[in-house]
Parts: C-alpha cells; structure tokens; sequence
C-alpha cells in the first residue's frame, strides 16, 4: 500500500542553514527536528530527507565526510532516508561535475524516493527553504511548503509560489500538516 511521505530538504529546514556551503562537521540541528519528524511518523507519513550538497562538487567536503554528517542527523532525527545530489555543473572534482536529473530544482531525487518508498505523491509533501525546493516539489507534483527557517521568502533566489508559507518545520508539522489529517494536536 502506498504511503505519503514528507520531503525535507536538509539545511534551512532540519539544519540551521549557514547561508554558505559549510563542511558537514559544523551542520547544526535544529532541536526541533527530531520531535517533527516523530510527528510526521506519527501522521503516518514517511520523512524523507532530499538535499543538493554541491560542496562534494566542488571539493569543499568529501563524499564520505557528507555521508557520516547525514548519518548523524538520521541518527539524531529518525528520517527514513536521504537522498543526496553532489553534482554541480561548475563543480572541481571531476566526477561530481555534471548536469544532472537530481540537482533540484529538477525532480530526480523525490522520484528517486518514490519508486525506493512506494511513495503516493497525490498525499505528499515538499518542505523547503529555497525556490528550488519549491519547484523540484512542483515538478514531481506535489504540495509545497516553504519555511522562513533558512533562506525563505525573503531571499528567494527565483520566482517560486508555495502552497504553504511556514516560519519553519513545526510550524508546518503541527499545524498544517496536523489539520490536514484531521488529527488532534
């Protein structure tokens, strides 16, 4: 049976985001984070992380190093899965420089997530802090939200129109997410 899920984008929604690519080691977590995802489990959705990381790309951090920082988060927040893009077009480690199906704003790593899950994308969500948060939500086809908890509204990089505006993750998760599933707070 096909199950919703929550896509999460990592920094700026999980993590504090740094507004600049920081080495995995310094990725600080919300201390919410762990008590939303709990919530989601418990709306029963799946809380799916989906992340650009380019600083793989452009030999800031390693693959291995990003690894073990996502380890620690999944460790700390009960996320059933991330999924990570490392490329980036204008990147320095040759096998990360690409274009690629997974860079959001494209849809590669929430489809990536659906076919792994068994995902029901009618029911799902994307939460995010950026424009290409909200258009990789879109063009998957699912609902969007975008939380003032990183970039948000005001830094937008592109034009990008959310279903939701959220200040951040709990605000989504016990509010909006909670209504819409008709269950108590």
């Amino acid at each position: 049976m096909k199950r919703p899920a929550v896509f999460l984008d990592r920094d700026g929604v999980l993590t504090v985001e740094n507004l600049k690519i920081t080495p995995p080691d310094k990725t600080e977590i919300f201390d919410y984070a762990k008590d939303c995802v709990d919530r989601i489990h418990q709306l029963g959705y799946l809380a799916i992380v989906v992340t650009n990381q380019e600083g793989v790309a452009k030999g800031i951090f390693s693959m291995d190093e990003l690894t073990e920082a996502n380890k620690r988060m999944t460790d700390a927040t009960g996320v059933d899965d991330v999924f990570v893009c490392p490329h980036h077009p204008d990147g320095m480690v040759r096998e990360y420089t690409c274009i690629c199906d997974c860079r959001k704003p494209k849809p590669g790593l929430i489809m990536q997530a659906a076919r792994k899950y068994d995902v029901d994308l009618d029911r799902s969500y994307m939460v995010g802090d950026r424009a290409g948060d909200i258009l990789a939500g879109q063009n998957a086809g699912i609902r969007t939200v975008l939380v003032d908890s990183g970039y948000g509204k005001a830094r937008l990089e592109q034009e990008a129109e959310a279903d939701y505006y959220c200040s951040d993750l709990r605000d989504f998760v016990f509010n909006i997410l909670t209504d819409q599933t008709g269950e108590n707070k």
